[in-house]
């Protein structure tokens, strides 16, 4: 990737992580001065790519480049099945796999470089679930700072049948949400991020409605989940919201948000400026809580905030349909690819 005439524009380059011999592709972009503050791995989803978080169809919608320029390093990487490590796993893996294989290339990552506070996980719809198996796994204390999770609930709003994999796309408009919403730019370009769904990952994408509350039971960090106004793959209304949130009883905080003025990829759009700097947001009072706990302590945990970039501050549950205030109510989730050609998303 070339380098940008600015030099006030971080430098977004390719990398290879290495997975015990399986190499992972992926995109970094380092702050100017050093160590970073922390290390956000970013986890797109499915028939997705890293550079699902380096949008470049307008100037200042790429994670990468606005978490360097704030003095992270941001680290977007290509799941196993996609990019370099498709030939070696060709069918993909489950995301229990996915986990250990990740887990194994960060801590050859974590061995050469300097990873500031620690690892702090942004994932995408399918890349959710590989970020919350991957805190699951590390239940024992090795975790990662946090998780920020868009684009996936536990509860689908469509049939299991109508999720995209290699034998269907699926509709491609639940993917996007209203037209008006992205940067014109975003359809053409976003062609060039869309990869084949490998066959183990779309096999076990309905699944996950079950899957979920056992995964979720054994996190024991902070996680934000975010809803897209016109997120349409999963449910996102007061029920579907208290079966997100009631496995996650060893979370020491979960808020749910909703972002509004995006679709479910709200990475590509007009709002994921505004999304990224709450993500960055998050992050911060993830490392505020841990340098503010007392001394010899356990951490308290805080309240489980809702709705749009709020959390109450207090120990009181939020109150029924608190959630949905301001925002009406959505249902929607699932993959995210761009599968139409330019001229059908323009219609």
């Amino acid at each position: 990737m070339p380098d940008s005439p600015d030099t006030g524009v971080p430098d977004v380059r390719e990398t290879v992580l290495d997975a015990a011999g399986v190499p992972l592709s992926a995109l970094v972009a380092e702050p100017a001065e050093r160590p970073p503050r922390a290390v956000l791995v970013a986890f797109h989803g499915g028939g997705m790519s890293a550079g699902y978080f380096d949008s470049r169809a307008r100037p200042g919608l790429s994670l990468l480049e606005l978490g360097a320029r704030l003095g992270y390093t941001v680290l977007a990487v290509d799941r196993p099945g996609y990019g370099l490590s498709a030939p070696h796993l060709p069918e993909g893996q489950r995301v229990a796999d996915q986990a250990e294989t990740v887990h194994t290339a960060l801590a050859g990552y974590a061995a050469a470089h300097d990873t500031g506070a620690g690892f702090f996980v942004v994932a995408h719809s399918n890349g959710g679930k590989l970020a919350l198996a991957l805190a699951a796994r590390a239940a024992g204390g090795d975790g990662p700072i946090g998780l920020d999770v868009s684009g996936l609930g536990c509860r689908l709003a469509v049939e299991p049948h109508r999720i995209p994999g290699p034998g269907g796309h699926g509709d491609w408009r639940r993917h996007w949400g209203a037209l008006r919403l992205y940067p014109p730019d975003a359809f053409r370009l976003g062609g060039g991020l869309v990869r084949p769904v490998p066959a183990l990952e779309a096999r076990e994408g309905p699944l996950w409605p079950r899957m979920y509350p056992r995964i979720a039971s054994r996190v024991t960090v902070p996680v934000r989940f975010t809803f897209a106004e016109q997120e349409q793959w999963w449910r996102c209304d007061e029920e579907a919201l208290a079966a997100l949130r009631a496995p996650l009883t060893a979370a020491p905080r979960v808020r749910v948000d909703f972002q509004p003025d995006a679709g479910h990829n709200i990475g590509l759009g007009w709002a994921a400026r505004t999304y990224h700097l709450r993500v960055l947001g998050f992050l911060e009072e993830c490392l505020l809580a841990r340098d503010a706990a007392p001394a010899g302590r356990p951490r308290p945990a805080t309240a489980r905030g809702t709705g749009p970039g709020t959390g109450s501050g207090t120990e009181k549950s939020p109150s029924p349909g608190e959630e949905e205030r301001d925002v009406p109510e959505r249902r929607g989730g699932g993959p995210d690819r761009a599968e139409a050609p330019a001229a059908r998303l323009t219609r």
